[in-house]
């Protein structure tokens, strides 16, 4: 079984997702296996030399500023980037799901689980929320960003009033995860 673990920036959902793991269960995160596959797979690279030219590529890397002070204030070239990025972590994702027996519990964490359909790969989808003050706060204190850039990656989200209907589970965290969520995980999905 596979569920999905998805919420807006900084709502909490890389601390269930390393707490699910440190009790035992695999996570395949989403945005960790984008930017590895943005930097090695040859194709995918070619792809976004394509899109934004040799230099947005530095020593081998992508250029991770320069690229998302372009696509972040500008839909039209954040889809292109999506429709070049995602295929090829779906991708990655079934190879790795290849490696657990199909009644194996495993995770998916993906901030866009919905926006790029990775809903589809799973059985079930936890969503996690945290007012956007309390997000704003822990993006801010996390990354080292302002208020206004935190702000214009909330506003390319789908907000959690459009999730939560298409979600299983929801766990707000504006008081931290409960003490007992994995608990609640584990009965939850049977």
């Amino acid at each position: 079984m596979v569920i999905g673990i998805t919420g807006g920036i900084g709502s909490g959902k890389s601390t269930l997702s390393e707490l699910i793991r440190k009790h035992g269960y695999p996570v395949y995160d989403t945005d960790k296996e984008a930017r590895r596959l943005q930097d090695e797979d040859a194709a995918l690279v070619q792809q976004i030399k394509s899109l934004f030219g040799e230099n947005s590529y530095v020593d081998g890397k992508l250029n991770r500023p320069a690229v998302a002070a372009l696509v972040f204030n500008n839909p039209e070239l954040l889809q292109k980037l999506t429709a070049i990025v995602h295929p090829a972590v779906k991708e990655d994702f079934i190879d790795w799901k290849g490696n657990f027996k199909s009644e194996d519990l495993i995770f998916m964490e993906s901030a866009v689980l919905f926006e790029g359909g990775f809903n589809q790969l799973t059985d079930k989808v936890i969503l996690v929320t945290a007012s956007e003050d309390i997000r704003i706060q822990r993006v801010i204190k996390r990354d080292g960003v302002s208020r206004e850039q935190v702000l214009s990656r909330i506003k390319n989200q789908i907000p959690d009033t459009e999730k939560a209907p298409k979600s299983d589970l929801i766990i707000n965290t504006d008081q931290g995860l409960p003490a007992d969520i994995m608990e609640l995980i584990v009965v939850w999905q049977h």
